[in-house]
């Protein structure tokens, strides 16, 4: 095949699935406009770098925007400012995606295009940033798998500074249910990760069972990121009790008796500020784990 025909296909590839991706989840309420204008943007970012990447940003969207939809008249009671779907916009999917995209551009230039083992013997600021992508996005995941499951559970959720129950829907409240699915969320990730490199990438025989720390490392990832969200959406988050609305919101006013938290971060802040943290620990733990 010609070459410069050849290097055409994988960004050609990359736009395709991008678009086909991103037109779906519109036409089906799972992205606003700006939302699937975003995710375009990151999904075939991440497809053109590497399949190892997709396969993350795929698992990480597919099975939250899954979940999102499971149990939605009881989230409809629950959370004030629900959509249909989850019609998250592009605030929403960059403050989720946005750390990782930054990283596996850097990767792709100091690979230049070629794909390396998460143990990159001869680099560990390589080793260092692909194990941040996959902090960052076992964060993502198991916060929405940890939020949309837990929410659906029968426990009431306690906040997390103090122990005490609170009401369904309040920032930092958790449950065993939802800690036990921000782990699992953080594992399909880790999965998803551990399946492309094996199949795309030849790291030798005896790195294979190095390779599959990997899911331990994301799972651990799942869980302290949905720890780290709860603790700032229990410290940093306002929530409150309405009166009239009878829901548990996340703006003070004179109808609503404070529950817990300061007015300092919004949702989207919380998500970035937890998910940026991860991103940084586990991407130190892979350099002395790999």
């Amino acid at each position: 095949m010609d070459s410069s025909l050849s290097q055409w296909i994988q960004p050609l590839v990359a736009v395709t699935i991008g678009f086909l991706i991103a037109f779906r989840a519109h036409t089906k309420k799972s992205l606003s406009t700006s939302g699937a204008l975003a995710g375009f943007f990151v999904m075939s970012l991440h497809f053109f770098v590497g399949f190892r990447f997709a396969a993350m940003i795929f698992a990480f969207f597919f099975t939250s925007s899954a979940l999102t939809k499971k149990g939605q008249e009881m989230k409809k009671k629950i959370d004030p400012e629900y959509k249909q779907g989850g019609q998250r916009n592009w605030i929403q999917v960059l403050s989720n995606s946005g750390i990782a995209s930054v990283l596996v551009v850097a990767i792709w230039v100091l690979t230049e295009g070629k794909d390396r083992c998460l143990d990159s013997k001869d680099s560990a600021l390589i080793t260092s940033l692909i194990g941040g992508v996959i902090g960052h996005y076992s964060c993502s995941n198991g916060d929405t798998w940890s939020s949309e499951i837990g929410v659906l559970s029968d426990d009431r959720p306690r906040l997390i500074t103090t122990f005490k129950p609170v009401r369904k829907g309040t920032n930092g409240g958790v449950t065993k249910t939802g800690l036990l699915a921000a782990a699992a969320g953080g594992s399909v990730i880790g999965l998803s990760y551990v399946l492309l490199e094996l199949l795309t990438i030849r790291c030798g025989s005896d790195r294979v069972a190095k390779q599959l720390l990997v899911i331990p490392v994301a799972t651990m990832a799942g869980l302290g990121g949905s720890i780290i969200d709860s603790l700032l959406g229990a410290t940093l988050q306002f929530s409150g009790f309405c009166s009239i609305r009878q829901k548990v919101v996340g703006k003070p006013g004179p109808t609503i008796k404070k529950i817990s938290g300061l007015a300092i971060l919004d949702n989207n802040a919380v998500n970035f500020v937890s998910i940026l943290l991860t991103t940084i620990l586990t991407s130190i733990a892979c350099l002395y784990i790999f």
